[in-house]
């Protein structure tokens, strides 16, 4: 299988720079999307999840993504996203924490945006805590 050049920047560091045969990723509207060697050219916006990048040797990097965008240009691959982590390195407390507060701001009354914001923040925790749960040993 042929391989193509990723690199996923995340807001506070390089994830992920090399080769791989497919990435993975949550892409707005259209839920998980699969990107292999030679795909055509794009910009995809890029919505909070699970991402897996598939290495040439077959190991996978299992991964939780922030929002941000794709984009695909002769042969390589660059994601740009808010944060980016291993499920070793989500904090499980803190998810649960984060995700017991924005429950809370739900409960209260705010504005639409406000509320549509309180929304996402409990989906994002949600999505770390399936990413970590489901990796735990």
């Amino acid at each position: 299988m042929s391989t193509f050049k990723l690199k996923v920047i995340a807001s506070n560091k390089i994830f992920f720079d090399g080769d791989c045969k497919q990435v993975i990723i949550p892409v707005a509207d259209d839920g998980l999307c699969g990107f292999l060697a030679n795909h055509e050219n794009c910009v995809a916006p890029i919505e909070f999840g699970e991402m897996v990048i598939t290495k040439p040797d077959d190991t996978k990097i299992e991964a939780f993504v922030g929002s941000g965008f794709l984009e695909f240009f002769d042969n390589e691959a660059s994601i740009v996203c808010i944060s980016a982590e291993l499920p070793e390195d989500i904090d499980l407390r803190r998810a649960q924490e984060a995700k017991e507060r924005a429950q809370e701001e739900l409960r209260q009354q705010h504005s639409v945006y406000e509320h549509r914001q309180f929304e996402l923040d409990m989906a994002r925790a949600m999505e770390r805590l399936k990413v970590k749960n489901r990796h735990q040993i």
